[in-house]
């Protein structure tokens, strides 16, 4: 099974991962396991580390290769195809979030499962027929 991980799922696995559940944690180090990171949450953390809402101890450039490298974890590059999949999801549905709005579409796409933390992310990938594996606690 692939698996496309939501932005804080990624940044738990390195920085908080007693924020994670048992479950999961057994998934994400699962030998079998095809973990996916999408250029859409690279983006996201890029532009929070930016204005000031997000800390690494080194440059995104460096930190996102470094951990993905560690957990084994693959790219998942934003294709055209991936775009245009962003009109089967309603622009005026009450998630508005470009980021996760593009792992959505990826998921859908791509046949992924989206490992995420986050309900409202949850019940709106649900309604577009999105696989999610609840990672929280």
């Amino acid at each position: 099974m692939r698996y496309l991980l939501d932005t804080s799922i990624f940044l738990w696995m390195i920085a908080q991962p007693d924020k994670l559940n048992a479950k999961a944690r057994k998934l994400l180090s699962a030998a079998e396991t095809e973990l996916y990171l999408s250029a859409a949450s690279c983006w996201e953390i890029v532009i929070k580390v930016g204005v000031g809402r997000l800390e690494l101890d080194a440059p995104p450039a460096q930190y996102i290769p470094r951990w993905q490298s560690t957990f084994n974890i693959r790219p998942l590059a934003i294709s055209q195809m991936h775009a245009l999949e962003l009109s089967e999801l309603p622009a005026n549905a009450r998630h508005k979030d470009p980021f996760d709005r593009m792992l959505i579409a990826q998921a859908r796409t791509e046949k992924m499962l989206l490992l995420t933390s986050d309900l409202t992310v949850t019940r709106f990938a649900t309604n577009y027929a999105v696989e999610t594996f609840w990672c929280g606690k």
